[in-house]
């Protein structure tokens, strides 16, 4: 007998498998499902109210939905540190038409941030793609005693407790920063934790905090529109949109450098066929000239790993902030 037979043979049985379930009503193995089922949408849950963050994934939904053959749609399920969004995807099919657009802190941060957290960062979920690369940058009041990372340092280091750094949360990696960033350098502040960016940039803005580190975007127009100044970047190396502003290690402070992102997972078990054309669907789309562009712009870079990337990523991230919690000593329940 032919292969071709046999091959058509396999392919004759799984059908008759597979029709022989559904017609039990029972669901089909994850390598025997089409995907995308047609008609069905692909619902990508986002832990945060609508926002610039789940405006640049919008952006790439025309070429992803012609290149996978079905529409998306944006579920927005924010708080609990992102956690409610978390569950939410947790408890989903792992048939690809339900994923989770998230940032570093559901699977690297609060792992360490609290003692029963309702779900496993790798047991729970599949890493689909990082997409984008994204920092903090420590920003100061144009009325602040110092302009450099090393004037800070002398200034809290003759006054302590004086300085007071706000933070858009507790256990946010603006906070985190801040916190490693005293530890670091042996020094003494006062922490501020505000609800949310905005809030922490308004006081930030009217001179009632020094400092915070805040996100690219808006660090970079308001450092650009001289509101405030930017004292160092936490990455590993300068940002292209500051390329005069040094990293804070380049300053004499080291270990303010675990870059945050942003990417896709999505439920446990999913089969990993439909997890790599789904990588590489938004792959494409990110690394397009509009939307690289997008990014670029307000400070971040552009990514687009492969699924096996992506969780080695996660899995060095979650150790690193692990490190640093510890350290510091936090916890949130």
């Amino acid at each position: 007998m032919s292969m071709n037979s046999d091959a058509g043979r396999r392919r004759m049985m799984l059908a008759s498998a597979a029709a022989g379930l559904a017609a039990a009503g029972l669901p089909l193995p994850a390598a025997a499902q089409a995907f995308p089922v047609p008609g069905r949408p692909i619902r990508i849950v986002v832990p945060f109210p609508p926002s610039a963050f789940d405006a640049t994934l919008r952006m790439m939904f025309d070429s992803v939905s012609a290149e996978l053959g079905t529409h998306l749609i944006v579920e927005n399920r924010p708080g609990a540190s992102t956690i409610i969004a978390a569950q939410e995807v947790q408890r989903a099919a792992p048939d690809g038409h339900t994923l989770f657009f998230t940032v570093v802190v559901t699977h690297t941060q609060n792992p360490h941030l609290f003692s029963k957290l309702p779900y496993d960062p790798f047991r729970d979920f599949t890493p689909v793609t990082q997409l984008i690369r994204s920092a903090t940058v420590l920003t100061a009041h144009p009325s602040a005693p110092f302009n450099t990372i090393p004037e800070m340092v002398a200034y809290a280091s003759a006054n302590p407790r004086k300085i007071v750094y706000g933070s858009y949360g507790l256990g946010t990696t603006s906070h985190l920063n801040g916190e490693n960033l005293a530890r670091s350098a042996g020094i003494e502040l006062i922490h501020a934790p505000y609800k949310g960016t905005a809030e922490a940039l308004q006081d930030l803005l009217g001179g009632h905090i020094s400092m915070m580190f805040d996100g690219t975007a808006t660090a970079v127009a308001n450092i650009r529109a001289g509101k405030v100044k930017g004292l160092g970047t936490a990455t590993e190396r300068r940002i292209p949109v500051l390329q005069s502003l040094p990293t804070i290690a380049e300053q004499g402070v080291p270990g303010i450098d675990i870059v945050g992102w942003q990417g896709l997972f999505g439920p446990a078990n999913m089969n990993p066929a439909v997890v790599e054309r789904i990588a590489a669907a938004f792959t494409r789309a990110v690394r397009s000239k509009a939307i690289t562009a997008n990014v670029e712009e307000f400070g971040n870079e552009v990514s687009g790993t492969t699924p096996a990337e992506f969780a080695k990523i996660v899995r060095s991230d979650h150790e690193r902030w692990g490190k640093v919690i510890k350290a510091i000593g936090l916890k949130l329940d």
